[in-house]
């Protein structure tokens, strides 16, 4: 049998799960209650499987550094890490070929990729690890293999696969790919028997998949090629990475690959099985994971309720009470707050949207922002001034940098800083602070063993986060113009 290559493609922006999931936040990492993100529980899924030991993860290039912080503490090195860092999302099809062009470099032409979606649960380890087993062998005979999962009910939110013929493996020619059907529809459909809710995971050989590809969505790979022959790859402790030339990129067909291939090509077979599966398209989806009380409601965090029935209300950080209401979902965040009929959570991406159209940050990030070196938190601000909450992880530093319009004064709360401040070079302890006025580069390193947390006060005619020039940095980010810490 081929090496198998398991492939986790993240992408979109979870826009119905606003306001936790966001851009620079997306649906991947959010928490599940058992503490574990989305793309955790994926890598527990590949890392599950036998004879796996390397993981290619095709993901946003901003968001490299979330990853690996999820990674980090499930891997203990078993897995090696390959990185496809996009400069921006163009769908599905850009992002398998690169996969593919990737596997046949490093890992020859008979490699198979298994193509998992990031932010997909699936509680049924074993029926997986037995739905990859049959898709393998199909793919082995030169199948590209999708699965079907079989409908528990009709689902007007999810697009169908129709069976046709059956092959061996226990796997079926594809007859048909259905779009969305309205209910009476899908009603059919679960009565027939022969549509299964289309998945969007995959497995196939690099080599079908980018033969079949050529003969139905030429433009796709040539594009992905010439786009490789112009990024850069680092290997390092943190596995393979290639940066997708953003110039390139952004000229390949923004095509999905159930439309570039999946529709177009006769060599599509289906494994249907039974995963536990969900893709947790909404807050309605999200909700069913976890047991309501004896009046319908599902609440985390304090929540005080009177006469209130078929409620979702997740609010960790907040007391919520609720009078008299029914089939609300309610989800607070520090900086949001989403109210919506439960009958209607299709719906949320509208917000996220119009907040996007808006330019409003609120689309983008949380109030509290990931960084590689650790996190920042804005805690107030006004005309002038801006109070951060910043923590750096051990070993890890921000760039060395200056700002034209701002002053800061750095409090210690926590853990010790060294502190490079123009010409000066030293540790600061709790309680200690350090000024830096503007036009001095400055940078803030953490040498200990634990987090540094400390407050930042930003005082200036200009406070925005664009007023940086970055002279070095340890994470290759640009050294100038940057929009972060």
């Amino acid at each position: 049998m081929s090496t198998l290559i398991p492939c986790i493609v993240a992408g979109g922006a979870g826009t119905r799960l606003w306001p936790v999931s966001r851009e620079a936040m997306p649906k991947p990492f959010m928490r599940l209650a058992d503490g574990l993100s989305l793309l955790q529980k994926t890598f527990e899924r590949v890392a599950g499987l036998d004879d796996v030991t390397r993981l290619l993860t095709v993901i946003n290039r901003e968001l490299l550094f979330r990853t690996l912080d999820d990674y980090r503490p499930l891997n203990s090195g078993r897995l090696g890490l390959d990185f496809l860092l996009e400069p921006m999302g163009r769908n599905t099809a850009p992002a398998i070929a690169a996969a593919a062009l990737h596997a046949v470099r490093h890992y020859g032409e008979e490699a198979q990729l298994l193509v998992l979606p990031a932010d997909h649960l699936i509680r049924d380890q074993q029926a997986f690890v037995s739905a990859v087993a049959r898709a393998r062998d199909l793919a082995e005979a030169g199948w590209l293999v999708t699965f079907g999962i079989r409908p528990g009910h009709a689902e007007t939110g999810y697009g169908y696969i129709q069976q046709g013929e059956a092959l061996e493996a226990g796997g079926y020619r594809v007859a048909s790919f259905v779009e969305k059907p309205d209910l009476q529809t899908a009603q059919a459909y679960l009565e027939g028997g022969e549509h299964l809710w289309n998945a969007g995971m995959f497995c196939f050989r690099a080599d079908v998949l980018l033969r079949e590809l050529r003969e139905h969505a030429p433009q796709v790979v040539e594009g992905v090629e010439r786009c490789l022959a112009l990024s850069g790859a680092v290997e390092g402790k943190q596995g393979k990475q290639c940066e997708l030339d953003a110039p390139s990129f952004a000229e390949v067909t923004d095509i999905s690959i159930d439309y570039a291939l999946m529709e177009r090509s006769s060599r599509v077979a289906v494994v249907p099985c039974d995963l536990g599966w969900s893709d947790i398209g909404s807050w309605q989806a999200l909700r069913e994971l976890t047991p309501a009380d004896a009046n319908g409601n599902q609440v985390n965090g304090e929540v005080i309720l009177h006469n209130v029935q078929g409620c979702y209300i997740d609010s960790p950080k907040r007391l919520v009470g609720a009078v008299g209401v029914r089939d609300l979902v309610v989800v607070d965040t520090p900086d949001a707050l989403l109210i919506a009929d439960a009958h209607c959570t299709q719906d949320v991406k509208f917000v996220a949207q119009e907040l996007k159209k808006r330019g409003h940050d609120a689309y983008r990030l949380h109030r509290a922002v990931t960084r590689p070196w650790g996190t920042y938190t804005v805690l107030e601000e006004g005309a002038r001034f801006k109070i951060k909450r910043i923590m750096v992880r051990p070993g890890e530093s921000l760039s060395l940098q200056m700002h034209h319009h701002r002053s800061e004064h750095w409090v210690v709360v926590s853990g010790m800083a060294r502190v490079m401040n123009g010409e000066r070079d030293f540790l600061l302890n709790t309680n200690e602070s350090t000024f830096i006025p503007a036009g001095h580069s400055h940078r803030l390193v953490n040498p200990g063993v634990i987090d540094l947390v400390m407050i930042e006060v930003q005082s200036g005619e200009y406070l925005g986060e664009d007023d940086i020039v970055r002279f070095n940095d340890i994470y290759g980010r640009a050294p100038a113009g940057e929009k972060s810490n």
